[in-house]
């Protein structure tokens, strides 16, 4: 199964807490991700809850052609204020691990995410990943990068 690696970063003119505090919030994703992917977190109680290890998140998505797909992930580790790491338990990838990165810097807040994913299918996956699904992944990244600028300003 091949496994494909990306990597994003973002400098934020605010403090680590800050970026704590609404990076750590379930309900926040859908704020910073493609209004076309209709993307609906669907557990219930999600209103004052943060990442912890265990929390398992559900979500209905539409990654591609409006086709509604369930997503369930799970916060495997948290490390207060420095990284957590969603793992995807049922959802469109064969293998979805992602890290979220926190590192207080002059004037800010560096965020580093490492994404690995594997869509599965053999050959077919690997022609689907290099004529759709890593466009659509580093589109959302780029739609993410921008909707935090517009939240919390540039760096």
């Amino acid at each position: 199964m091949k496994t494909y690696r990306l990597e994003f970063t973002q400098k934020l003119p605010i403090d680590l807490d800050t970026a704590w505090d609404f990076f750590s919030s379930p309900l926040n994703l859908a704020e910073i991700t493609p209004k076309d992917m209709t993307f609906d977190v669907t557990s219930p109680n999600m209103a004052n809850t943060k990442m912890y290890p265990g929390l398992i998140i559900t979500y209905k998505v539409s990654p591609l052609f409006g086709i509604k797909l369930s997503w369930v992930t799970e916060i495997t580790h948290v490390k207060d204020k420095e990284y957590f790491i969603d793992e995807q338990r049922f959802g469109p990838f064969a293998f979805w691990h992602h890290q979220h990165h926190f590192e207080k810097i002059d004037g800010g807040v560096l965020m580093h995410d490492t994404l690995h994913y594997s869509i599965g299918w053999g050959p077919i996956g690997s022609i689907a990943n290099a004529i759709i699904v890593n466009n659509k992944i580093n589109g959302i990244f780029k739609f993410r990068y921008q909707k935090v600028e517009e939240l919390f300003g540039k760096f």
